[in-house]
Formats: structure tokens, sequence, C-alpha cells
């Protein structure tokens, strides 16, 4: 409006000018009644851009038109960033949250499994120990090792420490067909300082953290039953770090785990259901560049109540994971002891002669070697026993009972897994035969 009402001043004074320069004022004239019509036309297209805009944005009932002046300046690039950054936080906390708005972070495995069995498999999936009798070859195809976690980043403690949980769960309770149930894995609380940990678990015994690698068994550990003392079970455990080097160090745990006494075998009527037992293990480790050794010794202790008497429950046992370069591992454990169902091995760790209780000794463990041969492909061999001692048994029991396998878990995509395995369950049962069970798998997993 300005510069409009400056043209019209200059128009009035060439007017007043024209008796003296009537050519010349009449060519300024011409000129400054071009100049107003462009500036006609300029506002007149303004007005339709801002027209135009206005119809491309949501209208609302909060909308406040604005003008030229009275638009709002763009802030700053900084605080723009700021802005941003602090609201991005917010909807990372607001994502998945608890009540008391602890963050909480939704984890698992959709894992889809098509398997083949030959004859022995007496209608289960995936049998760890073969019966003998068996059936006919059978396949199938399931999802009822699917896995569903949470982790839990809790708040901070008295010197320095912080709470953390977790918890799994899968769908292999129940049976096939309709009636799979959810079924609770894995579970731990944990209050951790710089070299401690006090921690409540429903987990693998302390004496057996490690176990093969498969993705055929998953509804329970791999080897279970033959040299994996597998058994999730409630626990109150600490752990204590000591740093010896920078490249060494020791790791000693101890722990309260209740014991299953039903893998005793036995089911009268006055057997305790639970013990509780004793477990310690003490791990030295040592690395150098891609190369690392940990062992670990360990032991548990408890007894059996049955019939008035108490059956003691001893077992010694060692595991280890040796890397001697950055693609290669070496796994497993051994244990020695007797009356090792009530941890997980085999289900007859009791047995009564003569209204005697006697506790069965057993000796087992598995091995695995595994190559990572590229950044997607890992091959997995595996196998192991374990070896009841057979004069503390009966004739029938099981006196060996053995599984191995191999197989390649390919990495499809930074979360997508495919996987295939063959296997084989050998049991010997005493003084009578032993019977095989081939198992073939082909999975694929999503983790998320």
């Amino acid at each position: 409006m300005r510069k409009l009402s400056c043209l019209l001043l200059a128009a009035c004074a060439a007017r007043s000018l024209t008796a003296q320069q009537p050519a010349e004022l009449s060519t300024v004239i011409d000129r400054l009644d071009r100049l107003e019509a462009q500036n006609r036309e300029l506002m007149a297209e303004i007005r339709a851009l801002r027209l135009q805009l206005a119809a491309s944005q949501p209208v609302s009932s909060e909308t406040v038109p604005q003008t030229a002046e009275t638009e709002t300046p763009p802030q700053p690039l900084a605080e723009r960033v700021e802005v941003t950054e602090q609201r991005i936080a917010d909807l990372d906390q607001s994502k998945i949250s608890s009540e008391h708005r602890l963050p909480v972070t939704l984890t698992g495995m959709l894992l889809f499994n098509t398997f083949l069995n030959g004859k022995g498999a007496g209608g289960a999936d995936n049998p760890v120990v073969v019966p003998p009798n068996g059936g006919q070859a059978s396949g199938g195809a399931t999802f009822r090792q699917s896995v569903i976690g949470l982790k839990v980043d809790g708040p901070g403690l008295i010197g320095g420490g912080k709470v953390t949980g977790a918890i799994y769960m899968d769908f292999f309770g129940g049976g096939t067909g309709l009636n799979q149930t959810v079924r609770l894995r894995v579970a731990t609380l944990d209050a951790t300082w710089k070299n401690t940990t006090l921690g409540l678990a429903f987990d693998k015994p302390i004496i057996a953290p490690r176990e093969p690698d498969s993705l055929a068994q998953v509804g329970v550990s791999p080897l279970t039953a033959a040299g994996n003392l597998w058994l999730w079970q409630p626990q109150v455990r600490v752990e204590q770090r000591i740093s010896l080097t920078e490249q060494a160090g020791l790791r000693a745990q101890f722990g309260v785990y209740q014991t299953a006494e039903s893998g005793t075998g036995l089911t009268a009527p006055d057997l305790a259901r639970a013990r509780p037992g004793y477990q310690g293990r003490f791990e030295v480790w040592a690395k150098s560049g891609s190369r690392r050794i940990e062992i670990a010794p360990s032991f548990h202790v408890s007894s059996t109540r049955v019939l008035g008497q108490s059956v003691p429950s001893r077992i010694f046992s060692i595991d280890w994971l040796i890397r001697p370069a950055a693609r290669v591992d070496f796994t497993g454990a051994f244990f020695h002891g007797e009356n090792t169902g009530v941890i997980g091995g085999l289900r007859q760790g009791v047995n009564l002669i003569n209204g005697q209780a006697r506790a069965v000794g057993a000796a087992g463990g598995w091995a695995q070697f595994t190559f990572r041969a590229t950044r997607r492909a890992t091959f997995n061999l595996y196998g192991g026993q374990e070896d009841d001692r057979n004069r503390d048994l009966s004739l029938g029991a099981v006196g060996k009972n053995q599984g191995y396998g191999a197989n390649i878990i390919y990495r499809l995509g930074s979360n997508i897994l495919t996987s295939f395995e063959s296997s084989q369950m050998r049991t010997t049962y005493l003084g009578s035969k032993t019977v095989v069970n081939p198992h073939y798998d082909l999975a694929f997993a999503y983790l998320f």
C-alpha cells in the first residue's frame, strides 16, 4: 500500500508539470500506469496462492486465520531440534510402559515348525525318550514353540544398582489341536550392582546354564534327558563377579533351587512335591582378541524324603565354552552323581527295592561344535547322553538315553531365521532293546 501511495503522489506531480513538458510527462504517466497494473496483478496472484494454501491444510475449530502482519516467525533450528528430540523421547517412554511408568520391552519369537518323525515317536512331536513300543511314522506342523517375552527396565537402587526383570511364555502347555495353553517358561527379577547380582528366578539349574542351539526343540531344552540338566524351577541366587585382570575374571554363583521330586519316578503318597537344593558354580574366564575360554565347575546338594527315608541327590558338573577363533565355538557340559532326575535328568532318580529307597547313579553330558560360516549361516553339530547305573535299576528301566543331531541356521533378514535340522534319539531299555527315532525339522522364526 505504501508503494501505491508513492506512485499516486508521483503521478500527481507529473500531471502538474504537463503544461511545461507535455511529451516527457506523457511518457512517465504511461510507465506509472503500467507499474500500477502490474502491482494489481501481483496482489491478485498472492491472494490466489493464499487461498490454495489454506484449502490444502486441514481445517479445525481451533484454526485461527493469520495475515502477513500476524504470522509467527519461524523458531530457530536448535530450538526445533530440541523440541523434536523431546517428543521422540516422550513417545519412546509411552510406547509400552507399566502402571508405574517403567519402560517395558516386548520381545519374543514367532516360530513355525514342520517336522517328520520315524516310527519310534509314539505320537509325540519330538520325543526326548523313545517309547519301547513305537507306531507309525508321523509328521506335522506347529506354532506351539513360539515364545512371547516382556523385559522390564526398573528403577535405580542405592549404591548404583538397578532392578531389571524378564518373563517368557510359550504355547507348549496342554496338547496338540485346540487345547494348547500358555505356559510360563523362564522368569527373572534381578537387582544388579557393579560386581554383585541378587536374583529371584524361574530358570534352569545354576549348575547347567548352557544348552545346544536348536530351533527344532524349543518347548523343552535340546537334549533333555540326554545329558542336559535343564529343568526350569523357582530359585534364589546371588552372583559375585571378580576381575582378575582386564582379560580374565571369576564369576561365583550360589543359590537355593527348588527340586522337582517327580523326577525321582516315584508316586508314593508321602513323597514330597518339592525340596530345597543348594547349588554353586564357579566360572573362570579369559579372553584375548576374538579368542575366549570359560570353564565352570559346579555342585548340587539336596535330599528326597520318601517312605520315611532320606535319599541323597549329589551332583558334580562342569561346563565350558572354548572359542579358539572368531567363527568357532566348542561348548558343552558333563555331570556325575545320583538322583539327577530332580533337576532335569532321566525321571528315575530313586528306585524302591523291597521297600528300600536307593538313589540311582548317573553320568552324562553333551557337547556342541559351532561354525559360523558367514555372517548369515551357522552350522551346529551336537550330541549327548545320560547313562544311569544299571545295578541301581530294575528291568525295563532306561539304562541309557542318547541324542545327537546337526542343523544349519540361516539368517534371511535382520530378524528372520530359517533352520533345517536332522536328529536322532536312541533309548536303551535295561534287559530289553534299543529303540531309535529319527526326526527332521524345518523351521521359520520371526524375532520381535
